[in-house]
């Protein structure tokens, strides 16, 4: 297939999305896009995009908040180590680069939280420099296009992947390149149900001919998710403020705010709770009940959290410095913390 890298840039000049990124060649703009779109649609990325640049317009600007105002406005994107990353490269940016962002491969390889891919896509579209990107949507079209066989994700079919992209990149314009074989992989070449018979590669698609598209690429098997419980109690205090805490340990949701937790086994009754050493510490000197609110399912990519969420029936009259980290936050406040799209979406449910 000598001409593929001139069929999909015949393609992507007539069919590419209009997104914001793709109207600059500014470098942190550039980059900001890659790292919200790693693990991200999208049309869910886009708005996350224009909040964070909105922000955080230029590296200085990122390199001087603090990381509770980054989760924040990361706030229900998930992956929240991706803006951890961002802003401890940002800070190196600023310390080592004097504030101008990089644009070639090997100085950005070096920023943290920043891989090879990411690294490659804003090299090729910034700064012009011919080295091949492969992420998923790559692997997946060069996998079908090729027969390339190899389990997706290995590092044998980054290699061969690579390789192959390497031999029909645009030297003169590879960031269009890049982005023209992605934007195919993410509109046409798709994992489930791919547009196959109107695909301008139909004609000698390995897979496609040989009736292998749902068979390549290679997948490998589903990861176990570990489960666990998490059982929420939401007091409010005399002054109709909400106790919350910090999530301190290395875990999922690291430095996130979240309402006061006990994990379990299972999801508990309303009478297990009350006999937790949280409830005793929340509830010293008055007896309240605990009310079931709400359970919940939530996904992560090697977890399901499972959640109970418990209401205080009465006013919550302990203290934020008796022992749990707690710290009283007015309602109006509670939109602008940096918590996970599960307790984000506990608040937006209620009605208080």
């Amino acid at each position: 297939m000598n001409d593929f890298g001139d069929r999909i840039m015949r393609w992507y000049h007539t069919s590419q999305r209009d997104l914001p990124w793709r109207r600059t060649r500014d470098p942190y703009t550039i980059w900001v896009s890659e790292v919200i779109l790693q693990q991200t649609k999208v049309d869910q990325g886009l708005g996350y995009f224009l909040r964070f640049t909105g922000k955080f317009p230029d590296v200085q600007s990122l390199a001087s908040a603090s990381e509770q105002d980054v989760l924040a406005v990361w706030k229900g994107l998930g992956y929240y180590s991706r803006a951890r990353n961002m802003l401890a490269a940002a800070k190196m940016v600023v310390s080592e680069y004097q504030g101008a962002f990089p644009d070639t491969y090997d100085n950005l390889i070096k920023l943290k939280g920043t891989g090879k891919y990411t690294a490659a896509a804003v090299a090729s579209i910034s700064g012009g420099e011919a080295v091949p990107v492969v992420d998923g949507n790559v692997i997946r079209v060069f996998s079908r296009l090729f027969g390339i066989e190899e389990l997706s994700g290995s590092a044998r079919s980054f290699k061969r992947v690579a390789e192959k992209s390497l031999q029909y990149i645009h030297r003169e314009d590879p960031g269009t390149y890049n982005q023209a074989v992605m934007e195919f992989g993410a509109l046409y070449c798709k994992p489930g149900r791919p547009d196959c018979r109107n695909c301008i590669f139909s004609d000698v698609c390995f897979a496609f001919l040989n009736g292998k598209v749902e068979e390549l690429p290679a997948k490998r098997p589903e990861i176990l998710k570990k489960a666990r419980w998490f059982n929420y109690i939401f007091a409010i205090t005399a002054q109709g403020e909400v106790v919350m805490q910090q999530r301190r340990r290395r875990d999922i949701w690291q430095n996130l705010r979240e309402l006061p937790l006990v994990e379990s086994d299972h999801l508990l009754d309303a009478g297990e709770l009350k006999a937790s050493a949280l409830w005793k510490l929340l509830d010293p000197d008055n007896v309240c009940e605990a009310v079931q609110v709400s359970d919940a399912k939530h996904i992560l990519s090697h977890q399901v959290i499972h959640a109970r969420f418990f209401r205080i029936s009465g006013t919550f009259t302990g203290h934020p410095d008796s022992g749990g980290n707690y710290e009283f936050i007015p309602p109006g406040r509670l939109k602008d913390l940096p918590v996970s799209r599960l307790i984000d979406r506990f608040f937006q449910s209620l009605d208080y």
